[in-house]
């Protein structure tokens, strides 16, 4: 028996946004959870039938506000109250309040760092290559055409019963994404 060559998935070509979005809740309710829709405007239904309501960025953005938060505020009283004690009025070395500011904004700064790298990691960006890019007609996906991809990396994925799934959802054609 011949080997088969592997492959990065499958991919299906709709025409209709109200065609993705039926066959975006068909995948997730058969069971398929690494499947990615992609279509050249943000469809929000698409994102909740395929379960994708969850996102780690915000926890990114609070650990990096709370670094920013704690290590502002660590560097002001290190400064002011271990390396370099000044007599400023008679005020304690440690006079917390004056340093509000500056921690506020290490905490707003560090945040948005994180929150930016936080997306560019979770999405995986910059992607200069991806598999899609080897099937022609996925570059339509910026202009009119809309395109689910199943993983074969998926536990469920299986090449021929895949294949028979998203034939059934009635796309205009279906293709083997070399990887």
């Amino acid at each position: 028996m011949p080997r088969r060559r592997p492959i990065y998935g499958l991919l299906a070509e709709f025409d209709d946004p109200q065609a993705l979005i039926k066959a975006a809740r068909r995948v997730h309710e058969e069971g398929y959870r690494r499947a990615e829709a992609y279509s050249p405007f943000a469809i929000d239904a698409v994102a909740e039938a395929m379960g994708f309501h969850k996102t780690r960025v915000p926890l990114v953005v609070l650990i990096g506000g709370l670094i920013g938060g704690f290590g502002g505020f660590f560097m002001l009283w290190y400064a002011n109250v271990i390396n370099w004690p000044w007599d400023i009025g008679g005020r304690p070395h440690n006079s917390w309040p004056m340093w509000i500011p500056i921690t506020f904004e290490l905490t707003v700064l560090c945040a948005g760092i994180a929150a930016v790298l936080g997306m560019l990691a979770l999405n995986g960006l910059p992607t200069p290559y991806h598999p899609l890019f080897n099937v022609p007609s996925f570059q339509l996906a910026s202009r009119d055409r809309f395109f689910i991809c199943i993983q074969s990396r998926d536990k469920k994925f299986d090449r021929e019963r895949t294949w028979e799934f998203l034939v059934s959802l009635r796309p205009v054609s279906v293709f083997e994404v070399p990887p």
